[in-house]
Parts: structure tokens; C-alpha cells; sequence
């Protein structure tokens, strides 16, 4: 399903206003630009801008081909009679609020929910979205035994009957990636933060446990929160929180080592997972036409094959 040519792909959380608003208009420009420059994987979920994310990217969609498509479960939306201005980071979210399931009755509908949202078709990757994340609130007993008990029969079913295309985790943390392996039917793991230059958590038993299982992944949060992309500055973000001194100093040697190849520290982050053979595609994301061009270009730079061994080495 991902080939070669989703090395690259766009996660669609920022074009729903995801810490800024963003205008119908510039998140059609991001995704026309996106498009431009080849890229054919683009993935939503029913949290980025609460259906706001899966009705653009939708639209822009509909009339095109040739493009593969991931959304998420776990989440329903309801009606919000007095929505925030801002929720969960989306300045231009719909008017709902959410909640977990992740029932064989949740899973059905929030599929159900998104065709509509979306109003394609096909839906060629469904991830169980952040499932045992702490910070979530669904490191529980309860919500495991919502997915295991009955979540995933639903997810064999849909993607038996072929609603669906493949299914898998689309998750910030390790841990419930190593719990779940073996558990349920997982074709792709979309992570986020877990493989980078600064983390590679990744690698030490997830990895080797999902190559016995057949299972690839997409990777986000190449750029842990911003760290990566900025450089050890002052008020650099790790992880969604401001940048420890032992962070912002591993940070600066890895900037020096690429300072010494003529290389951006930015331009590794993003070439960085692409070199595992176990990534299917790397996952950006922004609002800006002039940060998804950056990327795209950063993603595709040569980069001397020294620098990887230096970086190895820093880790």
C-alpha cells in the first residue's frame, strides 16, 4: 500500500488550526502545494480540529487521484451547544466535543462519522489513535479492554469486508505498541517522537518486534515539538514542553556535527527516519506553504553519507 512514493507524507492537524487559526483558503494552499510537489499520503484524524481536518483534506481530495488516505479511531465527536474558542489546540475546530471509545460500537461509528466528514469513498489505513497515552488520559485497564475485548473485532471486520484498507496504532508512546504487537491486527504503526535524532526509544525492543510481525511504520514528530527544526534556542520545545538543559545540550552537538558536514540540523531530522528499512514514510505537517516547500526540499537534499556515521555515533 505505502511504495516508494509516500516516502513523504502530510499529516493534516495544523491546516485545522492546530496552535494557530488557519483559513480555509491557506489550508487549501498548503494542500495544493503538497500535491504539487508529489505527495501522495495524507493522513487526518477526527481530533485535528474536531472533523474540521477530514472535511478539508476531503474536499480537496474528492476530485483527484491516486492518493492514499489514513484517519483514526478512538475518538467520537458530538454536538458542543457552547463551544471554546480554542479546544485541545485547535483555534479552528468545529463545534464539537469528543470522547473516548474504543468499543466495537465506537470503532463502527467513528468510521461511519468519517465518510461522511470526508465524503470519499475509501479509506486506505485506519489507526487506533492514542491508545495508552498518560497525557491522554487512556493508560488505562479500561480503555485496553474497550480495544481488546471488542475494538478489535470491529477492526477485522472493517478490514475484512475492506471498508478499510489496512488498520494499526497511531500512538506517541513505545510502550503500548510492545503491549499491543501480537494482540490485534496491526498492518502500520503511525509514531510520533519515538524515532529521531534526539529519541530513539523506537528501537531498542519495538523495532525488532515489529519486524517479526511484518509491521512498518510511519513516523511523526520528526522534529520533537520544534527542537529539531529551531536548534537549541532559547524557549526551544521538547515534546510539547520547554527544552531541558540536558536536551538543549544534546541538541547543540548535534548541530555541530552537522555544522561540520554543511548540513542543517533540520534537514537531518527529517532525512533521519527515512534511512531504517522498517519506515514506510515520514510524516510532516504545517499551515504554511513556505514550511511544507522548506521541508519537502530539506527531505530531499543530498546529504554526505559521513554525517550519518557522526550522528550514530552522538546518539
Amino acid at each position: 500500500m505505502l511504495t516508494e512514493t509516500h516516502r513523504l507524507s502530510f499529516g493534516s492537524a495544523a491546516i485545522a488550526g492546530l496552535y494557530r487559526p488557519v483559513s480555509e483558503a491557506d489550508a487549501e494552499a498548503v494542500l495544493t502545494a503538497a500535491w504539487d510537489q508529489g505527495i501522495r499520503y495524507f493522513d487526518t484524524a477526527p481530533h485535528y480540529g474536531h472533523g474540521a481536518s477530514e472535511h478539508l483534506l476531503g474536499r480537496f481530495l474528492r476530485d483527484r487521484d491516486g492518493w492514499v488516505l489514513s484517519t483514526k479511531v478512538g475518538r467520537i465527536l458530538t454536538p458542543d451547544a457552547n463551544p471554546p474558542a480554542e479546544v485541545n489546540g485547535f483555534h479552528s475546530a468545529w463545534p464539537f466535543k469528543q470522547h473516548y471509545d474504543y468499543t466495537y460500537d465506537g470503532i463502527m461509528r467513528s468510521v461511519e462519522d468519517s465518510y461522511q466528514r470526508l465524503g470519499l469513498n475509501r479509506i486506505d489505513i485506519l489507526y487506533v489513535h492514542d491508545i495508552g497515552d498518560p497525557g491522554a488520559g487512556t493508560d488505562t485497564a479500561e480503555h485496553r479492554a474497550q480495544l481488546l475485548d471488542s475494538g478489535v473485532r470491529a477492526l477485522e471486520e472493517l478490514k475484512s469486508s475492506g471498508t478499510v484498507g489496512a488498520v494499526g496504532l497511531g500512538v506517541n508512546t513505545v510502550e503500548i505498541c510492545e503491549e499491543l504487537i501480537g494482540r490485534m491486527p496491526i498492518d502500520l504503526i503511525l509514531l510520533a517522537g519515538r524515532y529521531t535524532l534526539l529519541d530513539r526509544s523506537a528501537t531498542a525492543r519495538l523495532f525488532p518486534m515489529a519486524e517479526k510481525h511484518g509491521i512498518r511504520f510511519v513516523i511523526g514528530g520528526v522534529f520533537n515539538s520544534g527542537i529539531l527544526a529551531t536548534g537549541p534556542v532559547e524557549g526551544a520545545h521538547y515534546n510539547y514542553a520547554p527544552a531541558s538543559q540536558d536536551i538543549l545540550d544534546h541538541t547543540a552537538r548535534l548541530a555541530a556535527i552537522c555544522a561540520r558536514h554543511d548540513t542543517s540540523l533540520a534537514a537531518a531530522a527529517l532525512q533521519f527516519p527515512d534511512r531504517h528499512p522498517l519506515v514506510a514514510s515520514t510524516l510532516i505537517g504545517t499551515g504554511k506553504v513556505s514550511s511544507l516547500t522548506r521541508n519537502v526540499q530539506q527531505f530531499g537534499a543530498a546529504l554526505p553519507e559521513a554525517l550519518w556515521s557522526e550522528l550514530e555515533g552522538a546518539a
